[in-house]
């Protein structure tokens, strides 16, 4: 089986985090129960990928269980006769990871700036053009929007009401092929439009797995679109 992983996926806080930026959520006063539902969908449609699901993604899952069962029951009482909010721990743990994450991303901000001034001059590992920078590449695009850009086509996808075994031949190397004879012809493409003649949700799995296989070579880039859940992608020209 293909299994891919990638960097974006910087773990389950960093999931967590998006999800409060995109809903514009009080990171003091979590809706937890909605949080819950969306962290579970996406773990789920992670599986469903071959993504790598590490134990912490697990485990938070299991945190966020927790604390929504704990947000039913009556408020625990401190020593100072407050009530304790369930999610206090995970509101101090996402702070903490919002603050470094912050930081690191300034720290590589400056050394990226700093990389474009100084080499070392007549060293041909020294490379200046040739490292692919997937935040170049993917223009206000992230994972997660690609996610639920590709979970909103599954759910799509009718599902057959009687039993077949069917044996599709589909394979990333096709459809990576496919996604380069599509480009061909256009400068820019809609996501949705490139799989918008697909029935089968094995070949919109592997047609999304091998869009993230093209990014991963820098072949191809994305950039956002118009319309809501959806996203342009477009050929790099290595010329």
């Amino acid at each position: 089986m293909y299994k891919i992983k990638l960097q974006q996926f910087e773990g389950p806080l960093d999931l967590l985090l998006f999800f409060i930026r995109r809903h514009e959520i009080d990171i003091y006063d979590i809706p937890i129960a909605m949080i819950t539902k969306e962290f579970l969908a996406y773990v789920q449609l992670m599986k469903q990928l071959d993504l790598t699901v590490a134990s912490d993604f697990i485990l938070m899952a299991a945190t966020l269980m927790q604390i929504k069962v704990r947000m039913l029951l009556p408020r625990e009482i401190d020593e100072k006769g407050e009530e304790v909010d369930p999610r206090a721990d995970l509101v101090a743990a996402l702070l903490e990871y919002k603050k470094y994450k912050e930081m690191a991303e300034e720290l590589s901000f400056f050394e990226s700036e700093q990389r474009k001034r100084n080499f070392r001059g007549n060293f041909d590992l020294d490379s200046k053009d040739e490292s692919i920078d997937l935040k170049t590449l993917m223009k206000n695009v992230t994972i997660y929007d690609m996610m639920r850009c590709f979970k909103q086509v599954l759910d799509k996808v009718p599902t057959p009401v009687v039993h077949q075994i069917q044996k599709l031949n589909v394979t990333i190397e096709e459809q990576m092929q496919f996604i380069f004879d599509k480009l061909n012809s256009n400068d820019e493409l809609p996501f949705l439009e490139l799989i918008e003649e697909m029935k089968e949700k094995i070949r919109i799995i592997v047609t999304f797995i091998a869009l993230l296989e093209l990014i991963k070579l820098g072949r191809i880039g994305l950039k956002e679109s118009d319309k809501f859940n959806d996203f342009l992608i477009y050929c790099i020209n290595n010329g």
